[in-house]
């Protein structure tokens, strides 16, 4: 068959929605190039602070057992037990809540594949899929894959960006606490009404949890601390945020056991597992002292402490290491970058509901914090 003849791109190809933080990266490095002070980009959202030196060192100590050959080859496709077994004794610590590490932890290759592969669980061609709206945009692509439709599930701004659950259906609902991009907390009873939901829909819930361990002001509670929670929803867990580790693409899903083994069944299918040296870094990073968490969460309230001073019309931020500001009237995130020098994330990028905002990070050095703040106040000023 010649060139000229050769089949297009199946369906799935041209369902895939453009890739949002692709555009904001290559809109900082059109800004880079150009002349003028230096560029400072708060639109990132990769974390800045290393990871437990435990857990470099597990991974260092793995990677040059060569004579071992189960380091080196093919990894434990469930992910390695002990692993497992972390995972659960860390969310009985956490969360009070206990898992069987057999049947209610997969051990997946990040949690941002983990979108993908719940979405892929859960719903199918024509099903409905509910994403906040505000949200984060790589939710999109899960329902894209899974040949599903985009629901949308609205965050009403007055209750502080709270789900609007009236009138909502699907087979899949995915929250996400603390918010990215809104920077806030589930508030009293949220969680409570997804679960009722869930149940009298007869649908899966996602709690996506990568903040977790960064609310500010308020512990943040797990999705499966809710009774009932368990026969209709998982969790996401992300060791990118709370152990520095974004670039290790390794993570977990816990919860409903049905729903956990579907994803095992698609892990061993598309990945064939996480590589053991990663494993056993993340289960130094779950096993040793917790005592670091807190640190780094300090070194992000210190940094948005510092932006919320410096614009004082910006709510404080709940949770997570970012901040959701309304923009002043007529100033646009273009009008930003020329004036200012400053990156920041476009609130249109995460849904309908966020035109008019945009997503400030402070997963970026305490100086790049305390500069962009400073040209941000004196722009607005």
């Amino acid at each position: 068959m010649g060139a000229s003849t050769r089949r297009g791109a199946p369906d799935v190809i041209g369902r895939m929605p453009e890739q949002f933080f692709t555009g904001i990266l290559k809109a900082a490095a059109e800004a880079r190039s150009q002349p003028g002070e230096r560029f400072i980009d708060l639109g990132r959202g990769n974390p800045d602070l290393p990871p437990p030196p435990e857990a470099i060192e597990a991974v260092r100590e793995a990677l040059l057992h060569t004579s071992d050959p189960t380091v080196h080859g093919y990894p434990p496709f469930q992910g390695a037990p002990e692993l497992r077994e972390a995972i659960a004794a860390r969310y009985l610590a956490d969360y009070g809540v206990e898992l069987d590490p057999e049947r209610e932890v997969a051990v997946i290759p990040g949690t941002k594949t983990g979108i993908m592969l719940v979405c892929l669980a859960c719903a199918g061609a024509g099903d409905d899929i509910l994403l906040p709206d505000p949200g984060y945009p790589d939710y999109h692509s899960g329902v894209a894959l899974a040949g599903a439709r985009h629901a949308a599930l609205p965050l009403d701004p007055a209750s502080g960006w709270q789900p609007i659950f009236d009138d909502v259906h699907g087979a899949l609902m995915a929250l996400n606490y603390p918010s990215n991009p809104c920077a806030v907390l589930a508030a009293d009873g949220v969680l409570e009404e997804a679960v009722a939901w869930a149940h009298a829909e007869g649908s899966w819930l996602v709690h996506d949890i990568a903040y977790g361990f960064l609310g500010f002001e308020r512990r943040v509670r797990s999705l499966l601390e809710v009774p009932g929670a368990r026969e209709v929803a998982t969790e996401l867990w992300s060791p990118s945020k709370i152990y520095g580790m974004a670039g290790w693409r390794v993570g977990f899903l816990v919860g409903n056991a049905e729903v956990v083994e579907r994803v095992k069944l698609l892990v061993d299918h598309l990945f064939a597992g996480v590589p053991l040296a990663i494993q056993r870094g993340l289960l130094a990073a779950l096993t040793s002292d917790q005592g670091h968490v807190g640190v780094r969460r300090e070194r992000y309230r210190a940094r948005r402490d510092a932006l919320v001073a410096a614009l004082p019309d910006l709510t404080p931020p709940e949770g997570s290491f970012y901040a959701w500001w309304r923009l002043p009237e007529g100033l646009t995130v273009e009008e930003i970058v020329r004036r200012a020098r400053t990156g920041v994330a476009p609130g249109q990028g995460f849904g309908s509901r966020g035109e008019g905002y945009a997503r400030l990070s402070l997963a970026v050095p305490d100086e790049d914090v305390a500069e962009g703040a400073a040209r941000l106040a004196a722009l607005v000023s």
